[in-house]
C-alpha cells in the first residue's frame, strides 16, 4: 500500500539517508529512480492492470464480495549504482544480475 505522506516527502528522505550514508532500500521504484540506492517491491503497473480486470467483472454484475482476494503476483528491484558510488558501496554481482533495473 502506498504510503502517500512519504512518497511526497521522498526527496528529503532521499537525501537524508544519503548525508547520513545510510543504504536504505524502499518499496516503490520511484525512490531508486530519484536516488534512493534499491528499492524492491509490487509492480504497480502489473497490479493496476490486473485491477482493470476486476473492475470490468463488476461492471458486468459479479459481486465484489464473491471476488476472490490478489495478492501481487509480480514484483521489481531496481539499483541506483550512482547512490551505491555515493555511499561508497559495491554491489554484488548477484544482485545486478537479478535486478529488473540498474541505474547507472
Amino acid at each position: 500500500m502506498s504510503d502517500r505522506f512519504t512518497t511526497a516527502h521522498r526527496a528529503p528522505i532521499i537525501s537524508a539517508a544519503i548525508r547520513a550514508n545510510i543504504p536504505a532500500v524502499y518499496w516503490q521504484s520511484v525512490f531508486a529512480r530519484d536516488g534512493g540506492l534499491l528499492s524492491y517491491g509490487i509492480d504497480q503497473v502489473d497490479n493496476l492492470r490486473r485491477a482493470a480486470s476486476y473492475v470490468d467483472r463488476i461492471l458486468r454484475g459479479a459481486k465484489p464480495a464473491e471476488l476472490p482476494v490478489q495478492l501481487p503476483t509480480k514484483f521489481e528491484m531496481i539499483v541506483n549504482l550512482k547512490t551505491a558510488k555515493a555511499l561508497g558501496l559495491t554491489v554484488p554481482q548477484s544482485i545486478l544480475l537479478r535486478a529488473d533495473e540498474v541505474i547507472e
